[in-house]
């Protein structure tokens, strides 16, 4: 179940993707990890869907990520038991914390943060940003606003403050519940939903305690502001470009994708590219032009991974979906210019002697043309940073620790294969280079770069690069 690409494909699960005879051809379609969104997700469900997937790993022999995606807190305002209203440019409309009949001048908004935190000048958006109010007035009551865009309103609209920080906590007692639960039905990645301050990733974090790594999502313009904060805390960045597409300008989205992919990148953190990748294949069989060019983009970027979301989980093509996103990223990798733009974009190493090795490891793999990188790594630290190199060969990422290489699944151009513990050097050289050949990596005679922490079994110590002949005599 080799992959011919590098970036890594994230698949939603859900009604259309559930069974797990669908998520089997989500994953021979080109699928590494799979999203379970848990907005819409029962724990039985949770249960069941992480018991398929690895049912289909222990078919395969292959490790596969799952991540849970935390719902986050859900601001939204009451009701119009009129039915919905229309609210013009230029009109007054007043929100109030306390229950009121919502009508063409009101409506509740049950959410005592947001109005304590209002200061005139603020903007309100509502509907996923279809309707704009201006804020004229605030209390912790109430909130008096000017309809800047106007529309058609109705019940439970979702409600953005894109230039107000919030103190409300990214994790809601829903959240908590659906941590602990993910958690123990054994998932790979916590996403964590509408993060402003490193604190929300630092929670939970504390709460996960090492058993997940946790993926901080960007879609506030807060989180933009402690940006390299948040990244040394998170294990991985989500770039969830729905939301933030909502408070941000339309326009300085790409700018801001941008600017959190070469940010994760330097900081050698799985960085992951979501929200309508190939949206018209919901519906369509398939996408657009634009569609496929936003997929290539994130992948010159050189993303980690790029990810579908309702194409996958309720579209009426979601097989169809991920091979598509499997096709444009092996073509755009095959392109003759990809290399160039990808080495353009590669951050300096750290004062380390880690990143010194996997550095190292890069310029050995172009002058002497060997044919994979090994990595022997317990932890996944010695893997992610050869990832974050980007080289020009794969990286077979080896690991005793079946947790570690389902979580390796989601790092860019790493492969990854559980192996027995190592116990002595080159007992472990040699096993790399079976495995090279295993796997069809490398042929004998070819050589292969091994870097690894010595003493083995030294979490986070990567110090030793070998340059190995894969022998011609291979059992």
């Amino acid at each position: 179940m080799r992959r011919n690409r590098n970036v890594k494909i994230l698949a939603t699960l859900g009604p259309a993707s559930n069974t797990r005879e669908s998520i089997e051809k989500l994953f021979r379609a080109g699928a590494d990890v799979f999203r379970i969104n848990m907005s819409h997700t029962k724990h039985e469900l949770l249960r069941e869907l992480v018991g398929h997937v690895r049912a289909i790993e222990a078919d395969t022999g292959r490790p596969i990520g799952i991540l849970a995606d935390l719902q986050g807190p859900k601001l939204r305002i009451g009701t119009f038991p009129g039915g919905p209203i229309m609210l013009v440019v230029g009109q007054r409309f007043t929100l109030h914390l306390n229950p009121v009949t919502g009508d063409q001048t009101q409506v509740q908004l049950p959410h005592k943060e947001i109005l304590s935190a209002l200061q005139p000048g603020a903007r309100l958006l509502l509907d996923d940003g279809r309707i704009s109010l201006m804020v004229d007035e605030a209390t912790p009551e109430h909130a008096v606003t000017t309809v800047e865009i106007g529309g058609k309103l109705s019940d439970r609209k979702g409600v953005n403050v894109p230039d107000t920080q919030l103190p409300i906590p990214a994790l809601t007692e829903k959240d908590r519940a659906d941590l602990a639960a993910a958690v123990e039905a054994d998932v790979d990645w916590i996403a964590l939903s509408f993060v402003q301050t490193p604190a929300d990733v630092a929670e939970a974090k504390k709460l996960v305690m090492g058993r997940a790594g946790v993926m901080a999502k960007i879609e506030k313009p807060q989180a933009l502001d402690h940006l390299d904060a948040i990244m040394e805390i998170a294990d991985g960045i989500m770039i969830a470009r729905g939301d933030l597409g909502v408070e941000l300008p339309l326009e300085d989205v790409p700018g801001r994708q941008k600017q959190i992919n070469r940010a994760a990148r330097k900081a050698g953190k799985p960085v992951v590219v979501a929200t309508q990748m190939l949206e018209s294949m919901i519906t369509a069989p398939a996408p657009t032009r634009a569609e496929v060019s936003d997929v290539a983009t994130a992948v010159f970027e050189g993303a980690d991974a790029v990810m579908l979301s309702a194409e996958s989980a309720a579209g009426a093509w979601p097989v169809e979906a991920v091979a598509t996103m499997n096709k444009v990223a092996e073509r755009v990798e095959g392109e003759p210019f990809y290399r160039s733009i990808v080495e353009a974009q590669r951050a300096e190493p750290e004062p380390t002697a880690a990143d010194a090795i996997t550095a190292a490891a890069h310029q050995i793999a172009e002058n002497l043309n060997v044919a994979a990188i090994v990595t022997y790594t317990a932890s996944g630290a010695t893997a992610i940073r050869a990832s974050r190199e980007r080289p020009n060969v794969p990286i077979l990422a080896l690991s005793p620790v079946l947790k570690t290489a389902r979580r390796l699944a989601i790092g860019w151009g790493l492969h990854c294969v559980v192996v027995e513990e190592a116990t002595e050097l080159e007992g472990m050289v040699d096993q790399a280079c079976k495995i090279a050949y295993r796997e069809g990596f490398a042929k004998p005679g070819q050589r292969v770069i091994v870097i690894c922490g010595v003493p083995l079994g030294t979490p986070g110590a990567t110090n030793m690069l070998r340059v190995a002949l894969v022998g011609r005599a291979i059992d």
